[in-house]
């Protein structure tokens, strides 16, 4: 009855918007693996990271994207790396020349497919520890804008190439003070001369859709700006999972989050002129998912105008036994996507992406 009346619900928000219905700009996946090791208090063991990149032992990162672009329709793909990968466990905004060497043989390889490719750095807002916050007790912001000037530095003349600020910040003393750090970053990626390309704001509570207006994170990131003082292509970040406590650690999907996230998030984006991408969302390979994520997706298209589109969690180097895996597996011959990816993510089936539609 509760997954009937949801359907109908998402089917009305579809009719409604049919006459100025627009496709959404992105659809992709996590290539996860740089940032294996990383755990939600900003520690990052750089020994268990297992870049997704045959060249460097794990997973056929190339393979994967190449396959997710020409048969399934993805455009984006978003690429996590701990912080300490990046530095060599030195807390400071200088990047270790071979560690970012081995990082940008990622970024190359998904440039090579056409696709957009997102810099994510996984780390929770943190630096090895609960309490060293960045700029709250832990990196200062100028740690944190060197950090982003000289990533920002390396692919300023690229304009497929998303900043993602910061993976999933939380338990955040102070949001007014996190979007400082955040405006801290935004600036220095601006001045490194990545002028154009898409920045993406992060909140509270692990980014998430459902808390973002009511932890305060939509007033405080909504005065993030460019240096001239523009909000062009400063998006907000969100995560929404689909089981029952939305921390994409369970098999089942209870909810397409639409009455709890999509709807009230989408309201305030477009009364306020701004934008979101759902940089992570996913679901078991189980029915259940099929049908919520199918609704989650629906919905979001029917507000393509604040909802730029979603990146599914996760490929690379995970596991295709891993309980939430979109790792396609290769037979040899082909690529087999899981469940999840052919029946609700992928664009070719859902028809609701620009890549496809």
């Amino acid at each position: 009855m509760v997954f009937k009346s949801l359907s109908i619900f998402v089917l009305s928000a579809a009719a409604i918007s049919a006459q100025t219905f627009q496709p959404l700009r992105f659809a992709g996946v996590n290539i996860a693996g740089f940032d294996f090791g990383c755990g939600t208090d900003g520690t990052c063991n750089i020994t268990q990271a297992c870049p997704p990149l045959t060249q460097l032992g794990c997973g056929d990162g190339l393979g994967q994207m190449q396959h997710f672009v020409k048969d399934d329709g993805y455009n984006v793909f978003r690429l996590p790396v701990g912080w300490q990968y990046l530095t060599y466990n030195q807390m400071t905004g200088v990047l270790n020349q071979t560690q970012f060497a081995n990082y940008n043989m990622l970024v190359d390889a998904c440039l090579s497919t056409g696709a957009y490719c997102e810099i994510d750095i996984h780390n929770y807002a943190r630096y090895d520890g609960q309490a060293i916050i960045i700029g709250q007790g832990g990196p200062s912001n100028e740690i944190f804008a060197e950090l982003w000037y000289n990533i920002a530095n390396c692919w300023k003349n690229e304009n497929r190439v998303i900043f993602g600020v910061m993976n999933e910040p939380h338990d955040m003393p102070d949001i007014y003070t996190w979007a400082g750090s955040v405006q801290a970053a935004v600036t220095a990626i601006r001045l490194a001369g990545a002028t154009s390309q898409i920045i993406l704001l992060p909140g509270n509570n692990y980014t998430s859709a459902e808390a973002f207006i009511s932890s305060g994170s939509a007033e405080a990131l909504n005065m993030v700006r460019n240096p001239d003082s523009t909000i062009t292509n400063l998006v907000m970040d969100v995560h929404k999972y689909l089981d029952y406590d939305n921390s994409g650690t369970h098999l089942a999907c209870v909810t397409n989050n639409i009455e709890s996230s999509w709807y009230p998030l989408s309201t305030w984006l477009r009364e306020n002129g701004r934008q979101a991408l759902n940089t992570e969302t996913g679901g078991g390979n189980v029915d259940s998912c099929v049908g919520y994520l199918s609704q989650q997706i629906a919905y979001q298209a029917a507000n393509s105008d604040v909802i730029l589109g979603y990146i599914g969690w996760g490929a690379g180097s995970f596991a295709t036994s891993d309980i939430l895996s979109e790792t396609p597996y290769y037979n040899g011959t082909v690529w087999n996507d899981t469940l999840t990816v052919s029946m609700a993510l992928s664009p070719m089936t859902n028809m609701l992406v620009s890549s496809v539609v």
